[in-house]
């Protein structure tokens, strides 16, 4: 399922620039099609990053309770964008290719 129009929470991987595939987490759209990101590690809440949407992949899974928080204009806090997106950004190496390696 492709998304083709970015909503409030929603989160999309950088298909351009210096952070070529790094996820975000969508927090606000802005006149010209811009779109307001932040990954809660690098980019802060307070200063989200302004990516174009033609460089972004935009995901269909979505941050519902951040995403809720941000409508209702209350206070999110980085730690809970950078655990939501921890899944992403950091994923855990397959635990069979580590039992490959250790061959005796």
């Amino acid at each position: 399922m492709k998304v083709t129009t970015p909503a409030v929470g929603g989160i999309c991987q950088s298909k351009q620039g210096r952070d070529k595939g790094r996820y975000y987490l969508i927090v606000g759209t802005e006149p010209g099609g811009l779109i307001a990101v932040t990954d809660g590690n690098f980019k802060k809440l307070a200063t989200p990053k302004k990516k174009n949407l033609k460089h972004l992949y935009l995901l269909p899974d979505k941050a519902e309770t951040i995403a809720l928080k941000l409508i209702e204009g209350k206070q999110v806090f980085d730690t809970e964008i950078y655990s939501a997106l921890k899944n992403y950004n950091f994923p855990k190496p397959d635990e069979t290719a580590g039992e490959e390696n250790i061959k005796a």
